[in-house]
């Protein structure tokens, strides 16, 4: 009973998603021209809040869907809806507007371990290396983001420390070397020079 209600709720996510474009949580940017028809004042600042909000979310559930799909319940409506948020990504270059080309949150672009539910470039193009998409030029930019970041020494630093606490301590100190942003880096890029 149990699982029939989970997969249930699992493919009204999925469906939500192919609805929208694959933006999981409806806040997608061609919000903005139904909002203008309102005859309202645009807010620049709530369609950035709203790309934020909609490429984590996307990831999120993107994240989850995979997961359920591997432990062997998959379902056409599960996969339409996983694809779609992939590609929702992609076409974003995984951190851009889809609108202006602009970086929607420069928070991306610095590395955290644990990410907890937040979003970054290195975790977004670890999620693609792990579902097996085969990488290509809509990824570029955000390959050429991970690279920049990497330290004179070979490694990758810890960027950001979230609020959110654990009981163990995962990495040293925001600045330092990050044995886990390193290894997902490596992981990245081998996935992605391996294929072109």
């Amino acid at each position: 009973m149990l699982a029939r209600y989970r997969k249930g709720c699992l493919q009204r996510i999925a469906r939500k998603m192919a609805w929208n474009d694959g933006n999981f949580d409806g806040c997608n940017e061609g919000r903005t021209a139904s909002h203008r028809s309102t005859r309202e004042p645009l807010d620049p600042s709530k369609i950035i809040r709203k790309q934020v909000r909609s490429c984590r979310t996307s990831l999120l559930a993107c994240g989850g869907l995979l997961v359920y799909e591997r432990a062997g319940r998959k379902s056409a409506a599960i996969t339409k809806g996983r694809k779609r948020a992939e590609k929702y990504l992609l076409e974003r270059g995984m951190f851009c507007s889809l609108r202006s080309g602009e970086v929607i949150d420069e928070r991306w672009l610095r590395f955290s371990f644990p990410t907890f539910w937040h979003y970054d470039v290195l975790r977004g193009l670890d999620y693609l290396r792990s579902a097996g998409i085969k990488p290509d030029s809509r990824v570029r930019e955000a390959i050429e983001t991970v690279i920049k970041r990497r330290n004179q020494n070979g490694r990758w630093p810890l960027n950001l420390l979230h609020a959110e606490r654990i009981p163990l301590e995962m990495e040293t100190a925001v600045g330092s070397a990050s044995r886990w942003n390193t290894l997902r880096a490596f992981r990245v890029l081998r996935w992605y020079n391996n294929s072109t």
